[in-house]
């Protein structure tokens, strides 16, 4: 039986009609298998599943109604996985975010073989070549040098960003103590409960915010324009996403430092990650989808769009 036959798009998003659960739904539901913690998969604002939670370990299988649900790494975060059903004779893929570029604070991504593979298109457009790390942290240090007397705020990501900037930053050399966003704090716990080291950081106050000249801090994108940056001496503003390798997006949410740093696949990474996993199906979703499936087809895939609604376009 083909996954079309048992895989639905509802309002509330992927449902597996064979063990009625849902895959990253975009409402409250009973019952939903989650691939990662980002708002646009989880939204931890929201209860997005009425029932109880239960995590499950990446390699780990389980059986939901007659659907065998298997968790393999997705390298976007720490803890983000694809998850493969089976289903009749006949798998499917959910890739959820990925990236394939090496971060050491999360496991790689994994090419799992199946009959359909649903791949993420966040920046499926060949304008999208995301620049290599190392070169993006030694623009933000540079700058750091060049402009003492000011302080570098840094619009990352609260959950996976932030911790992998620290984790960049520190291994270019960087020992000075990184400035938080009360955003970024309890994650970065979470991160070193988890014995991933981040070096000294500490929490911006009102008592310090004047004194962190020639410092990093690290903050949510919606708060770079916040009242309480203003507070922070002569501010360079960046910002750490792929979103930055479009100039007028930069411009126009006033960044100074655009810095190319993303955490999902980019365009070359989308295609061979097609090649690599080999499915003879591939449905496109989360992003720009038309430009990927003229590509897939082109290359001897069946593929189609799943267009889904509600997901973010700015989920970096």
């Amino acid at each position: 039986m083909h996954p079309r036959d048992w895989i639905e798009v509802r309002p509330q998003g992927v449902w597996c009609k064979a063990g009625d659960f849902y895959i990253d739904p975009m409402q409250p539901v009973e019952r939903a298998v989650v691939t990662h913690g980002h708002a646009d998969h989880a939204r931890p604002l929201r209860r997005r599943s009425r029932g109880r939670g239960a995590a499950a370990g990446l390699g780990e299988t389980v059986e939901i109604g007659d659907v065998r649900v298997s968790l393999y790494p997705a390298g976007h975060i720490l803890g983000s996985a694809q998850a493969r059903l089976e289903y009749a004779g006949s798998s499917i893929v959910f890739s959820g975010d990925y990236k394939r570029r090496p971060d050491p604070i999360c496991v790689p991504f994994e090419p799992v073989p199946c009959d359909v593979f649903v791949t993420e298109a966040t920046f499926a457009l060949p304008v999208f070549r995301h620049p290599p790390l190392e070169d993006e942290i030694a623009k933000l240090l540079a700058s750091l040098m060049q402009f003492p007397e000011r302080c570098h705020l840094v619009g990352v990501y609260a959950l996976g960003k932030c911790q992998r900037m620290i984790c960049a930053l520190r291994a270019a050399g960087c020992t000075e103590t990184i400035y938080l966003h009360g955003a970024m704090v309890r994650l970065c716990k979470l991160y070193k409960s988890f014995g991933i080291a981040l070096g000294p950081l500490e929490l911006v106050t009102p008592e310090n915010a004047n004194a962190l000249a020639g410092r990093i801090v690290l903050c949510p994108p919606s708060a770079l324009q916040d009242r309480s940056s203003r507070k922070l001496p002569s501010v360079v503003m960046a910002a750490a996403s792929g979103w930055m390798r479009i100039r007028a997006r930069a411009k126009q949410k006033g960044v100074e430092l655009p810095l190319v740093v993303s955490d999902h696949a980019n365009w070359d990474q989308l295609t061979q990650t097609m090649v690599d996993v080999s499915a003879p199906e591939v449905w496109v979703t989360h992003g720009r989808d038309d430009a990927l499936v003229y590509y897939a087809q082109q290359h001897g895939f069946k593929a189609q769009a799943l267009h889904l609604l509600g997901y973010e376009d700015d989920s970096e």
